[in-house]
């Protein structure tokens, strides 16, 4: 079978390869998927790149663990392993596992759920990291409700396209803070009010907010408290902060701050949940949530489709089509 291959550390373009590789065997509890689609995420570049450097012992000192990246992925039961219970072969599916980017993965049955039939693989590809991180930053950690005022930083973002129609799902009134090519986007997903991160200032104007959801980090935590009611919640999910901690001082500074203040500061570090994945495929049937795929690249570019991703381009998801079939149907949609 095909599959993008990552043998070191390094650029996109340098390091990723797709090649003929032994297709898997579903054993125990795992389900053979015939991989449609997978999604590109934040973890596939700076896992790709060997970022953070302390996550090295995780991931691999020297070369990458896990060589075949890819852990969101949309497509169809090809065969099981004996203890799977639920799942047949022809089922279309959608979750997570290691080595999506391949035309055939072998995953535990209770990381797949059954694809909306509303989607696309393209789009279902799309949904579960991006999705849970959204779902529990606004219902875990900020405890969104219905009537409050929630702000999400990044709302035309991977997450923030996510988290924009959730809040709005949990009866929030939404602003969204994005690039001033972003805003028409989340008007469309729901968003009640739109600033422009280049030219607004976030505590400026009378609104205080009961909920702040960071998918960026490129602000300073005091801006954001000056933003919040004396009661409220900010989360942080995205962060900068180079090649060896990625955003872990900012993180620790919030923690220690948090001890001291009213407000309630909270860092998220999303855990994948396939009860959540049900949860949003509900919001998907119920018509409250639709994907937003920016960009669709062939399993030979996923090099590209890695490249474009890193480079902060595009609005919502970047994808890949890994067979054929699905990236004709990709172009005859285009």
């Amino acid at each position: 079978m095909r599959a993008v291959v990552h043998e070191r550390y390094g650029a996109a373009q340098e390091v990723l390869r797709v090649r003929d590789v032994p297709r898997p065997t579903p054993t125990g509890d795992q389900v053979l998927v015939r991989v449609e689609a997978a999604a590109v995420a934040g973890d596939d570049w700076h896992l790709m790149a060997g970022w953070p450097y302390v996550a090295r012992p995780a991931i691999g000192l020297l070369r990458p663990r896990h060589q075949t990246p890819g852990r969101e992925i949309a497509g169809v039961v090809e065969a099981t392993g004996p203890e799977v219970r639920d799942l047949v072969p022809g089922d279309e599916v959608f979750g997570w596992g290691e080595g999506g980017l391949a035309e055939f993965a072998a995953v535990p049955e209770q990381q797949l759920v059954l694809k909306p039939p509303t989607l696309s693989s393209v789009e279902a590809a799309v949904v579960p990291v991006s999705g849970f991180t959204a779902l529990q930053a606004l219902r875990d950690a900020g405890g969104v409700r219905s009537g409050q005022h929630a702000l999400i930083v990044g709302g035309s973002g991977g997450v923030g396209t996510f988290a924009v129609q959730i809040a709005k799902a949990f009866g929030a009134e939404v602003t969204s803070m994005q690039g001033p090519g972003g805003g028409g986007l989340v008007r469309e997903l729901g968003a009640d009010h739109v600033l422009d991160h280049t030219r607004d200032d976030l505590a400026a104007g009378p609104t205080r907010f009961d909920v702040v959801v960071d998918l960026v980090g490129a602000r300073a935590l005091a801006e954001y408290r000056r933003a919040l009611r004396p009661d409220g919640t900010l989360v942080l999910v995205g962060g900068s902060g180079g090649r060896w901690f990625k955003g872990t001082g900012r993180f620790l500074q919030a923690a220690a701050l948090n001890a001291l203040v009213r407000q309630r500061l909270r860092v998220l570090v999303h855990r994948d949940d396939a009860e959540d994945l049900r949860t949003l495929a509900g919001f998907v049937q119920e018509g409250r949530l639709r994907p937003v795929v920016s960009a669709v690249y062939p399993l030979e570019d996923v090099a590209a489709a890695v490249t474009h991703f890193a480079g902060g381009h595009g609005r919502g998801k970047v994808a890949v089509a890994v067979t054929d079939t699905t990236w004709r149907e990709v172009q005859r949609h285009a």
